[in-house]
């Protein structure tokens, strides 16, 4: 019998060191990473740049950052500075390394932006009716559609939205390319009202298939990764769609959102949207989502396996280090630092990882 207890009580020991050995390894890999802003990036811009709002942002390999600036900006600000470029490339230091942006070719309401696997930056404009593709250092390369003709009853940018099944578009919002066959991914819906549909090319510009993402108004933000999901922002129905590439609805992840201030009549009433704008880490199985919930002026960090909310960062609408005025564009380099973009507070910012 005491041996028996022994048997027992030394397979209970083996138990309780393994919960203590292997405990903290499994707790690591659902750490939340911890973020905190760097007041110090981007560093000062040079000849007195003036910034308009600022549409999105995007990541290279080497890690430079390119933000889209829309130049919308009060003629009475141009007497302390001169108007910045379209385009704007930082290195990872936060220096300005290039710029350009012909505006005889882009549009001037910038919207998306994705760098492909060959360092080719994409950019879409809402409204356009085009796609682009530019090098790294700013030449067209390739375009989808013409700068404004329309996916519309009448070619016009007013006319009654069509879908079509066809390379047009009516108000492109956001663009993604499949690193593997080079299939491009668009967006077009960034208004209420107009399209709302994700269109698929192929890498030549041809049309191959759309589908329209249920329950949506408006197709505001998207992007794909690598083991062939493909995540969709419904803006105002608080959640992202998660389809196969086929367009075949796999499952929805919520962004709740609630009222910081209860309102008085007890209705809390969507202005900004919860599913904004979104990126994935940049670790092998893209592990990580974040999100920019604009109604709580923050980011949301998802466990893109279960949908789950692990934690946020922001929160607070002001010009602060840190708070967020729209945040309007995100992405997320290499090392896991994250940068948003803000229309209306027409700045970048950068967070690290703290801990």
């Amino acid at each position: 019998m005491a041996r028996k207890r022994r048997l027992f009580v030394g397979r209970w020991t083996c138990v309780m060191l393994a919960a203590v050995v292997f405990g903290p390894a499994l707790h690591a890999q659902v750490t939340v990473p911890q973020y905190e802003v760097d007041p110090y990036w981007p560093k000062p811009l040079p000849d007195h740049w003036v910034l308009g709002g600022l549409a999105d942002v995007c990541v290279d390999a080497q890690d430079h950052v390119f933000i889209l600036n829309r130049q919308d900006v009060l003629e009475v600000n141009l007497n302390a500075g001169s108007l910045a470029p379209s385009i704007i490339e930082f290195d990872p230091a936060g220096n300005v390394v290039n710029s350009w942006g012909d505006p005889e070719l882009l549009d001037p309401r910038l919207h998306g932006c994705h760098v492909d696997k060959d360092n080719n930056v994409w950019i879409v404009s809402a409204p356009s009716g085009m796609v682009q593709k530019y090098s790294h250092d700013g030449d067209l390369l390739f375009q989808i559609g013409t700068k404004g003709v329309f996916d519309t009853s009448d070619g016009t940018v007013r006319g009654r939205p069509l879908n079509s099944d066809a390379a047009r578009f009516l108000t492109p919002a956001s663009i993604y390319t499949d690193p593997e066959n080079g299939d491009v991914y668009v967006a077009d819906g960034e208004s209420r009202g107009r399209n709302t549909r994700i269109v698929v090319m192929d890498r030549e510009g041809r049309f191959l298939r759309q589908w329209r993402p249920e329950g949506m108004d408006m197709v505001h933000c998207m992007t794909g990764a690598r083991d062939g999901l493909v995540y969709v922002c419904n803006r105002y129905n608080s959640r992202v769609q998660v389809y196969d590439q086929r367009g075949t609805l796999i499952r929805n992840i919520e962004v709740p959102w609630r009222p910081y201030t209860p309102p008085a009549d007890g209705v809390a009433r969507q202005t900004e949207g919860s599913a904004v704008s979104l990126a994935l880490s940049r670790d092998p199985n893209e592990t990580r989502m974040y999100v920019i919930n604009q109604d709580n002026a923050r980011i949301e960090i998802i466990d893109r396996q279960t949908g789950r909310i692990l934690s946020n960062f922001g929160g607070g609408v002001g010009h602060a280090p840190g708070q967020f005025d729209q945040p309007h564009g995100i992405a997320v380099d290499s090392e896991g630092s994250v940068y948003v973009t803000e229309n209306r507070g027409r700045r970048v910012q950068r967070f690290t990882i703290v801990r």
